[in-house]
């Protein structure tokens, strides 16, 4: 299995170079594509205005959002470039919860975490058993896809399991509210 995403695992002072693998795969799931009946050849798809009906090529295709009925705010590419957020391909360990107070509706997409290299075994080790002892998980934030994610780390077997939290208001509100605990 190749891993999904290389960096740093960081609490306090302590960093230690980790992979992440995914934990789980769509893979085996059956696709299919659209046809026609009559030639058995596959149909593609073509953007079409909404007003006109007419055929819009590539180069009119842009992006908007949406600020009232029919009204679009138009976003520029180089826009978007401008506000992307920077990796720094590093989970920032926060704060440390316990378990039950994080509500199992947040949990999105799960990761294996594993050591990167034998050197960050022994700080890795500890941040983990630390955590089993205490029965907490750790969370922290980390860029994956041009996104920030929140992730919540729990020991898993041998490694960490670190699993994104789908974000919003109520979570961010919830997360601020608990206090922060030392391991």
């Amino acid at each position: 299995m190749r891993a999904f995403w290389r960096g740093y695992l960081k609490l306090a002072l302590v960093s230690c170079p980790i992979r992440l693998y995914p934990a789980t795969s769509s893979s085996e799931r059956v696709a299919f594509r659209q046809i026609n009946k009559a030639t058995g050849n596959r149909l593609r798809q073509q953007l079409v205005d909404e007003e006109t009906r007419e055929p819009v090529g590539p180069e009119h295709k842009g992006r908007g959002y949406e600020v009232g009925k029919g009204q679009y705010l138009v976003v520029e590419d180089e826009e978007l470039d401008a506000i992307e957020i920077e990796s720094t391909h590093t989970v920032e360990i926060e704060r440390f919860v316990p378990r039950a107070k994080i509500d199992r509706r947040f949990f999105d997409t799960p990761y294996y975490i594993a050591p990167a290299e034998p050197v960050g075994q022994e700080a890795f080790a500890v941040i983990r058993e630390a955590m089993r002892h205490k029965a907490m998980v750790a969370l922290g934030r980390l860029v994956l896809t041009k996104r920030e994610r929140v992730i919540a780390i729990e020991p898993y077997n041998k490694g960490l399991l670190g699993t994104t939290l789908r974000y919003s208001g109520a979570t961010a509100e919830r997360f601020e509210q608990i206090p922060r605990n030392s391991v």
